[in-house]
């Protein structure tokens, strides 16, 4: 979108086309876009009030309800933190004492509108002007929020009264290729975590690809998933970080009470002084777990290991197996509570090398139809695997595929809490 399309949009004229789109349906776009020309709308501002009614549906899923008062970029959007995990940053600042946030790579405002609703006061950078206009616009509600076009790192933040920083560095190619060298990072990671010699608390949000080598020995280094899709991981520094550097996991899990209210459950992981970095190697047991997202990437399935009282199948693979059952939340060995499950259990019913042959024979004997297909340190595609079992049966199964002790197993498993 250039400036003088986002003008238009943001006109009286636009505003009002754009709030009365209906929900946007990509089976009804073409004839939209046709009802909209027959009515004298110029061919730029409907294809404009489309594409950001387009980007707004996509958004509930980050913004919820907030999504429909907000403009886009799609790169903005692709980028843009989720309000429940922006809720965690601010509350990170909140917690350590500051008043004053400079998000210095805003994008489209994600962050600055939860820092601004928290109370914190925020000074926001863009350096893209139309992406700077429309953080503008979506932090129109937050007097305690001043976006600026510029480029943060050039500004005297002593001097702005900043006792915190955060910034989100861009992580794609003009051509949307994922960038996974941080030196490449726009602006570099090493530019930011620079800014911690004057303002101690700075956070920072990178890539959940980011390798373990290189990250600065003073942050706590924190994946984050939610609903089992790792979504980020943050260099937090100075108070931002109360419990010290080192690698921690923040796993979030979405449940419904009994009444039909969604909660957010929580739980961190984090390295206990003295934790094996290597977990024990052993025979599969009558239990699977498969460690969240947040922890195989954190690089704690050793610490989750000796919590579940278990053993690697393989070492170097990230499930557990035990013998009996572990106290995981929400399953039949375990009482519902507050915290998130870090692992997803199992229990093994059977387990057999892998063979084409034999588990089609395996599969029709149990009458299965239907199967689930989980996959961890194998080449085999599942949807080619699919196609090639020909199942035809009335029942259903879980198979997850592996290595143990180095060798392609089967285990035929079902998931804790199903009936047996």
């Amino acid at each position: 979108m250039d400036a003088a399309i986002l003008s238009k949009l943001l006109s009286p004229d636009g505003w009002a086309l754009l709030s009365a789109l209906p929900a946007y349906d990509e089976r009804l776009a073409m004839r939209t876009a046709t009802r909209l020309r027959e009515a004298g709308i110029s061919p730029d501002l409907a294809a404009a009030a489309l594409t950001q009614s387009r980007l707004r549906t996509r958004a509930r899923a980050k913004f919820g309800d907030f999504a429909d008062g907000m403009l886009f970029t799609a790169d903005g959007l692709e980028q843009a933190t989720r309000l429940l995990v922006a809720a965690l940053h601010a509350r990170r600042y909140l917690e350590a004492g500051v008043t004053t946030v400079a998000d210095l790579t805003c994008g489209i405002g994600a962050d600055a509108m939860t820092f601004a609703g928290t109370g914190l006061r925020v000074l926001a950078t863009e350096i893209d002007e139309v992406t700077a206009a429309i953080a503008t616009v979506n932090l129109r509600h937050f007097p305690e929020a001043e976006v600026r076009h510029t480029d943060g790192l050039t500004l005297d933040l002593l001097a702005e009264g900043v006792d915190g920083v955060y910034a989100d560095p861009a992580r794609r190619t003009r051509g949307g290729q994922r960038i996974f060298d941080p030196r490449a990072y726009s602006p570099p990671l090493d530019a930011v975590w620079a800014l911690r010699e004057t303002i101690p608390a700075v956070g920072i949000k990178v890539g959940p690809g980011i390798p373990h080598e290189g990250l600065p020995d003073d942050a706590e280094t924190q994946w984050v998933s939610v609903d089992g899709d790792v979504v980020e991981a943050g260099l937090w520094f100075g108070p931002l970080a109360p419990e010290g550097p080192g690698r921690t996991a923040m796993v979030l899990r979405t449940v419904t009470d009994a009444d039909g209210k969604e909660h957010t459950l929580s739980r961190t992981v984090r390295r206990l002084p003295g934790a094996a970095e290597q977990p024990e190697v052993g025979a599969v047991g009558q239990f699977l777990y498969e460690p969240d997202g947040a922890v195989i990437r954190a690089g704690l399935v050793a610490d989750v290991a000796a919590e579940l009282g278990g053993r690697l199948v393989d070492r170097t693979i990230a499930y557990v197996t035990t013998d009996t059952p572990a106290p995981l939340p929400g399953t039949d060995s375990g009482e519902p509570g507050t915290d998130a499950a870090v692992a997803t259990g199992y229990r093994v019913l059977d387990t057999m090398p892998f063979g084409l042959k034999r588990l089609k024979a395996y599969l029709r004997e149990r009458n299965v139809g239907r199967i689930t297909i989980k996959k961890r340190g194998t080449a085999v595609v599942p949807e080619q695997l699919r196609t090639q079992l020909v199942l035809a049966g009335t029942e259903e199964a879980t198979i997850v595929l592996t290595r143990v002790a180095g060798s392609q197993q089967v285990l035929v498993v079902e998931p804790l809490g199903s009936a047996a």
